[in-house]
């Protein structure tokens, strides 16, 4: 099949909470958009069982959040594409180049919303066992282990949250944390150790898991003695949940924009990046907080920068 091309002013990679936001206020500034996404409407929010923190939505899920999003910027008249876009390239004239499975896009401006992918833990048979009782996701894989047990890595509010939503199916859920205390924000961490279910294991971290087509021994060890013990389970009773931080999906744009130690792209005020025209926005950012509040505030943040610059470069 031949491929065909596309001319937009605006091309917004992501459809998560910032690349939907900047869908809402690049059709408001009435700018020739299309936002590209490759897996599902709503990014990494549309594995959250439940979202509670943003205003005006007391709760909902993340599919739902999204749904909502998605269904107010179309209403409005934006454009959305399914595309997984391989490549981007910087041509001679400032325009961007997008290569996408299907379709070629070019673009006066771009913003880049790509999210981030989940930060693996690190400890013997993890990429092993991904699937077969190691998950990241409890929204997709928590009715797997109904009324077994569960290992929750990681001391952060997504941990203790999705260690929340585990204890409604497993029988018991574990929460490991390395250090001796959570960073959840207080309300959560209180559900947590009210929770008759969870269990906090302070100072310790997963080493590695054994077994054959299922992990059946999970090692662990002290942070504090740095002691090993392992405990053994039946094949298929017992699963691994991460939840450790995410690693911002910089590939696509690393040539064109400054990274940050933690490698997240740096950004000014206005979203933009050392590359004139293009625009990052989201859990790609380094930021202080990444919540879908913020990174709805950076697409808005974004679509009004990339509307004054195609204006800009209107005039000149």
């Amino acid at each position: 099949m031949d491929r065909t091309t596309e001319q937009h002013d605006l091309v917004i990679v992501g459809a998560g909470p910032a690349g939907l936001a900047a869908s809402i206020y690049a059709t408001r500034a009435m700018l020739d958009s299309v936002t590209i996404e490759g897996a599902a409407m709503g990014g990494q929010i549309s594995l959250t069982d439940e979202i509670e923190n943003y205003p005006a939505v007391k709760s909902a899920s993340g599919v739902e959040l999204a749904q909502l999003m998605q269904e107010h910027a179309e209403g409005m008249g934006a454009h959305f594409a399914y595309d997984n876009i391989e490549a981007i390239k910087l041509l001679d004239d400032g325009t961007f180049s997008l290569q996408g499975g299907k379709t070629d896009y070019i673009a006066r401006s771009v913003i880049y919303a790509g999210g981030a992918k989940p930060r693996l833990a690190g400890f013997e048979g993890e990429k092993e066992y991904t699937g077969r009782g190691v998950s990241y996701c409890a929204t997709c894989d928590g009715m797997f282990y109904r009324n077994k047990e569960v290992f929750v890595v990681g001391g952060g509010n997504t941990a203790c949250e999705e260690a929340l939503f585990l204890a409604k199916f497993a029988s018991k859920v574990t929460l490991v944390v390395r250090k001796d205390h959570v960073r959840a924000v207080p309300a959560i961490a209180r559900q947590i150790e009210e929770n008759e279910r969870i269990e906090i294991r302070y100072l310790t971290s997963v080493v590695e898991l054994k077994g054959n087509m299922a992990p059946t021994d999970i090692v662990f060890r002290n942070n504090e003695t740095e002691e090993t013990y392992s405990e053994h389970y039946d094949e298929g009773m017992f699963g691994v949940f991460v939840f450790v931080g995410y690693d911002p999906a910089t590939k696509l744009v690393e040539d064109f924009v400054e990274l940050s130690e933690d490698g997240a792209v740096i950004t000014d005020d206005t979203m933009a990046t050392k590359t004139a025209g293009l625009f990052c926005a989201g859990d790609i950012r380094r930021k202080p907080l990444r919540q879908v509040i913020t990174a709805a505030s950076d697409g808005a943040v974004a679509a009004s920068s990339a509307s004054h610059y195609l204006g800009a470069a209107v005039v000149a």
